[in-house]
């Protein structure tokens, strides 16, 4: 297992130790001490990981000996996991998390000003590190795939500010477009209005699956988990969105070959005859095979009665899940009550979806914004007035079962653009700003609908 993080290591120093050293000059550094401050740098990596959950677990201790013992210090090289334990040499590391180190912030400020991006090989290899740190157990803790997670969105948001372009993937001749890198597909994931339960729960699954692809390619056994996810909520939460975005997260990952999206719901999946529905579901599943396979309302495959097919569409469901498992993924979605009598439905079906993904209402600042981006999107402008009119319009609408959340943001936008046409028709000659405005009165009253 030791392994696992020294080569995580070894690429790390030897990536960015001839960086370091042509930099020495400028950043008032000895170029001398480039191996030996990399090495440290990624001591102190590795340490805060291993210290996150507090374990100290004899494995990961053992991992950080060989990877740094006899660099670090002369004399780990010969501790055992229990005196390294006792002495306490790594209690209290993970407070290095809490903010970005001295040498990444050195790294990032070479590269504004030569335009390099060598902050960007510290962020790749920091992050192989901290993988290779959850990857030493059999399986990670969730405060390590938390910190992973926290620590990843750190030295982005430092990136970002610093405005370092990201590396380009190299141009790959293929009939279809290489994978997205994994960073943009999250920050896609994170530019999206809201949801930031549903955020935290996608990163937390790419970064289990990371871990996972490393440890089964070092030969270690890996604790095997069921790819599929139960998303719920009601409708117009992202669901469909964030379905697109998973898919295209494990094809980055390698968990399917595609990461193309196939939509159904139980009118393409129950026919009205004995023996049609069988051949309905393998159609849409082998549709999605190299991709995800989202199922919307899935409840409704569990509901009616002995003459109904719905239940031979769930049979029929998961004995095909079984055997395309290295194929396809299945995301069911609907309501949370309902899903959970969907679930109940095969015995098959609750150990295949182990993991639950809740998608929460938006809250109505949150609808103002969705108003506000489709308003810019189609070259429309919102006024403060019209800002706080939507406010007033979002909060007067029940929130019952059903909501329609972003739905409903995108029928009033629609409904406000068809009262703006007739209003701006009357006009004659309109200027680019009144065929641009959208008014008070174009949003409507401020009162529940209908």
């Amino acid at each position: 297992m030791a392994g696992v993080l020294d080569d995580s290591v070894r690429r790390f120093v030897s990536d960015l130790t001839p960086v370091l050293a042509s930099i020495a000059d400028h950043a008032g550094l000895q170029g001398d001490r480039a191996e030996a401050d990399v090495t440290l740098e990624a001591s102190n990596i590795a340490a805060a990981f291993i210290d996150v959950d507090g374990l100290h677990t004899d494995e990961e201790i053992l991992a950080y000996l060989a990877a740094f013992g006899s660099q670090l210090d002369t004399l780990l090289q010969y501790a055992t996991a229990g005196q390294v334990r006792l002495a306490g040499i790594l209690s209290g590391r993970r407070r290095w998390l809490d903010k970005p180190s001295t040498l990444f912030d050195i790294l990032v400020a070479d590269d504004r000003r030569a335009g390099t991006r060598s902050s960007w090989r510290y962020y790749e290899g920091a992050m192989a590190i901290a993988h290779a740190v959850c990857a030493v157990d059999h399986h990670p803790a969730q405060a390590e795939l938390q910190a992973v997670d926290r620590f990843r969105s750190m030295l982005l948001r430092r990136l970002e500010a610093a405005e370092v372009p990201a590396p380009r993937p190299e141009a790959v001749p293929a009939a279809e477009p290489p994978p997205r890198p994994l960073e943009d597909l999250l920050a896609e994931l994170d530019a999206l209005v809201g949801l930031e339960p549903v955020k935290a729960e996608v990163r937390l699954v790419a970064d289990l699956v990371q871990v996972q692809n490393l440890r089964r390619s070092r030969k270690l056994p890996v604790a095997e988990s069921s790819r599929h996810l139960v998303f719920t909520g009601n409708p117009g939460t992202g669901k469909t969105t964030v379905a697109r975005l998973v898919a295209q997260i494990y094809r980055t990952l390698k968990v399917v070959q595609r990461g193309h999206l196939v939509e159904t719901d139980r009118s393409q999946l129950v026919a009205g005859y004995v023996g049609q529905t069988a051949i309905q579901v393998r159609k849409v599943v082998e549709s999605a095979l190299g991709g995800a396979l989202l199922i919307d309302e899935a409840y409704a495959l569990a509901r009616g009665d002995e003459r109904d097919f719905g239940q031979e569409a769930i049979d029929t469901l998961v004995k095909l899940i079984e055997d395309h498992r290295d194929e396809v993924v299945v995301i069911v979605a609907g309501y949370p009550d309902e899903m959970g009598d969907f679930i109940d439905a095969n015995p098959g079906l609750r150990s295949r979806f182990p993991r639950t993904i809740e998608f929460p209402d938006y809250t109505d600042e949150e609808l103002v914004s969705i108003f506000a981006s489709m308003a810019k999107a189609s070259a429309y402008t919102c006024t403060p007035e019209v800002t706080a009119h939507l406010r007033a319009w979002f909060a007067a609408q029940p929130r019952g079962k059903g909501f329609g959340n972003a739905r409903l943001a995108r029928n009033l936008f629609e409904a406000a653009v068809a009262r703006q046409a007739g209003r701006v028709v009357d006009l004659g000659h309109p200027t680019d700003e009144q065929l641009m405005a959208l008014t008070v009165d174009d949003i409507g009253p401020a009162q529940p609908s209908a």
